[in-house]
């Protein structure tokens, strides 16, 4: 923290305040605090809980989830998790890697304006929680904070509620800091860059070419498309300037969607089919996949991608499946992520 004084022309027993500075916060999904039946019950119960992930009448779905879904599903997802954790760090690789991106950009934030702007993260399910802190950085005489949700691309059920968190924790500052929120980035040329150097890092490693690079994004209802969320068009964009970038034509890239949850439609194709459908029907033995929605390798990239959807693959016929990670805390990533808040601090820094 900066050194306290008192402001301007106040009187001597005036309490000193920290000196002004500007806060950046990071925030990502969620993660459960650890693999047990309760840890992943209070974790669930948070996440499917918020009505911008499951919009149903409350009436209807809570005593579905309360009953039902919470009773079995901490065990399933426990092992899900157990089986990516971090057991060095007892912690999930999400948040390993959260903290590493937060440190170098930190670094950055450092060489570029000292000690005037502050760093951390924050998660919307489970802990640091979004209010702890903004607690923080309003101790630490954050007067205006910077709110960067790390989704490329905007969905109600990401970058929204992860908004609606940070300001209901704004609604309990009795001096609220000024603030902004980082528009999403999917089309933003470091970006890009840096998702294409990835790409060709995989590829000029690979045993063989893979026949085809699918871009796998988290899925939402269709419904949500049809009321207005651009996520679907963010994510097709994201594609479209990614395969310019790399010089391809269309028969090489395709995108996808995973993560499907309840009855409804979900946006398509769906992952795991459409990588069975490129074995068995396209002949396809060799695929690449990647997953641009995901600032950070998590369950649904580590467990659901290069386990269930590798599997789907495999069984359909496919012989070679390589994954290639997100893109985590790479120097081009993080040069990216930089750029992007140095562009949103405008007028707040020099």
């Amino acid at each position: 923290m900066l050194d306290a004084t008192r402001p301007d022309n106040a009187p001597n027993d005036h309490p000193k305040l920290p000196s002004p500075r500007v806060g950046v916060l990071l925030a990502n999904l969620g993660t459960p605090d650890n693999t047990d039946y309760w840890s992943m019950r209070r974790y669930l119960n948070e996440f499917l809980s918020d009505q911008r992930v499951i919009d149903y009448p409350r009436w209807k779905w809570q005593p579905l989830l309360q009953l039902i879904i919470l009773t079995k599903r901490p065990f399933s997802s426990g092992k899900a998790y157990k089986s990516i954790w971090n057991e060095e760090a007892n912690e999930s690789p999400l948040l390993t890697i959260t903290k590493a991106q937060t440190a170098k950009i930190a670094q950055r934030m450092a060489e570029q304006y000292g000690d005037s702007v502050k760093v951390d993260y924050c998660m919307r399910y489970g802990n640091p929680s979004t209010q702890s802190k903004v607690r923080e950085m309003v101790e630490a005489g954050c007067h205006k904070i910077l709110f960067f949700p790390l989704y490329p691309q905007y969905a109600g059920a990401t970058s929204a509620t992860a908004n609606d968190q940070f300001f209901r924790a704004l609604m309990e500052e009795k001096w609220q800091p000024t603030a902004r929120v980082v528009d999403p980035y999917f089309g933003h040329p470091m970006y890009i860059e840096a998702l294409a150097q990835s790409i060709e890092r995989a590829y000029a490693t690979a045993d063989s070419r893979p026949d085809i690079l699918v871009c796998s994004y988290h899925g939402v209802p269709k419904r949500y498309l049809m009321e207005g969320d651009p996520y679907h068009c963010q994510c097709q964009k994201t594609t479209r300037l990614l395969r310019e970038r790399l010089g391809w034509d269309e028969s090489q890239i395709t995108t996808t969607f995973q993560s499907r949850f309840g009855p409804e439609e979900w946006l398509k194709p769906y992952t795991v089919e459409e990588v069975a459908r490129l074995a068995k029907e396209d002949g396809k033995k060799h695929i690449a996949v990647c997953a641009p929605a995901f600032s950070a390798d998590c369950i649904e990239t580590l467990e659901e991608i290069n386990e269930e959807i590798k599997d789907s693959f495999e069984e359909a016929g496919g012989e070679h499946f390589t994954y290639i990670p997100c893109l985590n805390d790479d120097d081009a990533h993080v040069d990216a992520l930089t750029q992007v808040i140095g562009e949103n601090l405008g007028g707040w820094v020099s």
